[in-house]
């Protein structure tokens, strides 16, 4: 249980959630903005996967622009996809399943944004922290 208990790793995971929350945001919402606005595209079927992997690809440019400060492309690349990946991965879903049941659709509206993030931030923190205590390596540096 005391592995479970320590602040300033939870400290420490809740910035690296919140880095890769804003990337994986930036995509998604950008993503569903786009069809929303300028196509006539509403299936979820299409639109999920592509959110998901514009979700995932603008967390790992984010990530790897802030592990450069720290060590070479390569590695930090390298960092940013294997550190995160299962975290960006359970953000992803978890964000466009909380849109779909409280939009029934994914649609960006200003009352399911809040939900969206605050979902998104919350399902795979404890996965960052776990990652972060068992293996001491953060996916921002």
């Amino acid at each position: 249980m005391e592995f479970w208990l320590r602040k300033d790793k939870w400290f420490q995971s809740s910035f690296n959630t919140l880095v890769c929350l804003i990337g994986c945001s930036i995509g998604d919402f950008g993503t569903i903005l786009y069809f929303q606005i300028y196509t006539e595209v509403k299936s979820i079927l299409i639109i999920m996967p592509i959110a998901i992997i514009n979700g995932i690809i603008t967390s790992i440019f984010l990530e790897t622009l802030l592990l450069l400060r720290s060590m070479n492309f390569k590695y930090a690349i390298k960092m940013a996809t294997g550190m995160s990946l299962i975290s960006m991965i359970s953000m992803e879903f978890a964000m466009n399943i909380t849109d779909i049941v409280l939009e029934g659709s994914l649609v960006l509206s200003f009352s399911s944004v809040l939900p969206v993030l605050i979902v998104g931030f919350l399902v795979p923190w404890p996965y960052n922290y776990w990652r972060l205590v068992k293996y001491n390596k953060s996916c921002c540096g």
